[in-house]
């Protein structure tokens, strides 16, 4: 195996030592940082929000929001006032314990509020990401029969609610609709009274609800529970390294799980200003927006470090990022080259972190105060147990490629897939090992090397697509008889979305039609699922049994003429 320098930790962390963790480990003590009630009882948007007002913290910045036009911030009392109304609207509307309520919003502090002011009331909540369309929309709220759904008045265009039956009640947070939604910025005028609305539930209690894409099939409800905020509030002290005073800038939006553990609930829970930018990708505003919300903790992804290396090594220099501390990654295997560049033009190490949906947190990690090896993932979070298996589950020796698995469970490990205990299941075919579905090897010294996956996921920008989603698309186009879908290797996005298809008799191959298609499934399924490439082929592989499409196939011949 290729063994790259280390890069050692500087000063400036607050962290702790593994040394000072490693022995006896108990999640135990997590549960003395958040209130204490005899029954047990909890709530995540308390512990976000309303503690830190009754501790005294209430005129602290909780969200900072810039985009290119405004910029302001809301504290912790405003905040806590705010979801306190929210949740007042809601719950008059019939919004209660255990019923799901999705958020379908831009990265903006309505999105943060809205889904915290169900959570108050017990509900649990579906964030969705922005730039899904309607197909993407209607299976998430159908396939768990939501029934409250907020959004704004132009993402409810995406919205096809001739489809979904279960879906009742719509509020809209920028005015009045045409078929009875309701107006939040009117009923708002109209709350007199926000006192107990908290909704009191047991760890266990569903908390929100995270759809991941698998090779086959739709995507998968996969539920979390408010136990979670033991494990989320410690990555967030121990792996971000936030403290009371930090400015963090999590560039995810909520629709992803990513941004809702480590966007909202681990920043809010650690008690520090949020960051929350409302514009698209640009370099020069992604530097502007460190320089001017004033930045010192950083969590992003490989594609967007990669994006902005390729705008080159000056632009960083034309802005202040003095205040930047502490830089982590997800949702793709780091680069070296991305970590190097990180030291040498911002100045500091770019720490990686490896977590799915299913596990809820942050389960292999590069601590602050630990070397960093490139090309590793890291080493598991204190109290987490790590192994490579073998086809058999056999644990396997150092250096030796295998499956990637954890030991169960953990305190944010999910509490079911919904309505599929099937596929919670396959998690654990090896008894209390979850295997992950990824492939890596393990050095002596316990860091964890991602090798790829053991199924056809695509990994692109950090955002997993599920091939089958985008194959079931691509055949609902006219001209597509058959439809096979892989990643393929792209220096800054990891992999982009390359289609094979069979045309129907009567069609012939042009730019004209591919572009058609590719446009086809963007409109129908979401910008970051359409194929950057389409190839036109007479037949696809498959197996002879049953006639599945044999997608490794598809790979190896794409990756043999990269060669």
């Amino acid at each position: 195996m290729t063994r790259l320098a280390t890069l050692e930790p500087v000063d400036g962390t607050h962290n702790i030592q593994r040394d000072s963790v490693e022995g006896p480990f108990s999640w135990d003590f997590v549960k003395e940082k958040f209130s204490r009630r005899l029954d047990g009882k909890t709530n995540m948007a308390y512990e976000c929000v309303d503690r830190h007002v009754e501790e005294g913290r209430g005129e602290k910045t909780a969200l900072h929001y810039i985009d290119d036009s405004e910029e302001y911030r809301i504290s912790f009392n405003e905040l806590k006032e705010t979801t306190n109304q929210w949740a007042a609207v809601l719950k008059k509307h019939g919004v209660k314990k255990g019923d799901f309520v999705f958020v379908f919003l831009p990265k903006h502090p309505h999105c943060h509020i809205a889904m915290l002011a169900a959570i108050k009331l017990g509900a649990i909540v579906g964030p969705l990401f922005e730039a899904f369309m309607s197909d993407a929309v209607r299976d998430r709220i159908a396939d768990c029969e939501g029934t409250f759904l907020i959004t704004d008045r132009e993402l409810y265009k995406r919205v096809p609610r001739q489809d979904l039956p279960s879906l009742h009640t719509v509020f809209l947070t920028d005015g009045e609709g045409d078929g009875g939604e309701i107006s939040l910025l009117d009923e708002l005028k109209t709350v007199e009274s926000t006192d107990r609305l908290i909704e009191w539930v047991d760890p266990e209690h569903g908390l929100n609800i995270h759809y991941t894409s698998g090779s086959t099939g739709k995507p998968k409800g996969i539920i979390h529970a408010h136990r979670a905020m033991g494990q989320q509030y410690l990555t967030g002290r121990w792996v971000l390294d936030l403290q009371e005073d930090d400015v963090y800038w999590c560039t995810a939006h909520p629709g992803w799980v990513t941004g809702t553990v480590y966007g909202v609930f681990a920043p809010l829970l650690n008690g520090a200003t949020v960051v929350v930018h409302g514009g698209r990708f640009k370099a020069e505003t992604w530097y502007e927006t460190l320089e001017k919300t004033g930045v010192t903790v950083w969590y992003s992804a490989p594609t967007a470090f990669r994006m902005l290396m390729a705008k080159g090594n000056q632009l960083p220099q034309d802005y202040d990022l003095s205040k930047l501390r502490h830089i982590l990654s997800v949702g793709e295997p780091l680069n070296p080259e991305v970590i190097y560049w990180g030291k040498s033009i911002l100045g500091k190490r770019i720490h990686d972190t490896w977590w799915m949906t299913e596990t809820g947190a942050q389960l292999i990690v590069n601590l602050p105060t630990e070397p960093i090896k490139p090309g590793s993932m890291g080493k598991p979070f204190p109290g987490i147990s790590v192994s490579v298996l073998d086809e058999e589950g056999k644990e396997l020796p150092p250096y030796s490629v295998g499956h990637l698995a954890i030991k169960a469970p953990w305190p944010a490990i999910m509490r079911e897939v919904w309505q599929n205990p099937e596929k919670y299941n396959s998690y654990f075919s090896w008894g209390e090992w979850y295997v992950s579905g990824d492939l890596a090897y393990q050095d002596e010294e316990g860091y964890i090397f991602f090798q790829g996956r053991s199924d056809d996921m695509i990994n692109s920008s950090g955002e997993r697509i599920g091939p089958f989603e985008v194959e079931s698309k691509l055949i609902e186009h006219k001209a597509v008889a058959e439809a096979g879908v892989i990643g393929k290797p792209d220096p800054i996005r990891g992999e982009i979305v390359k289609a094979f298809i069979v045309l129907k008799d009567g069609y012939t191959p042009s730019s004209e039609l591919l572009e058609e298609i590719r446009i086809f499934v963007r409109g129908e399924l979401a910008a970051h699922a359409a194929p950057r490439e389409i190839e036109v082929v007479e037949e696809l592989p498959k197996t002879k049994i049953s006639g599945k499409i044999l997608r490794r196939e598809l790979k190896a011949r794409e990756l043999q003429k990269l060669a």
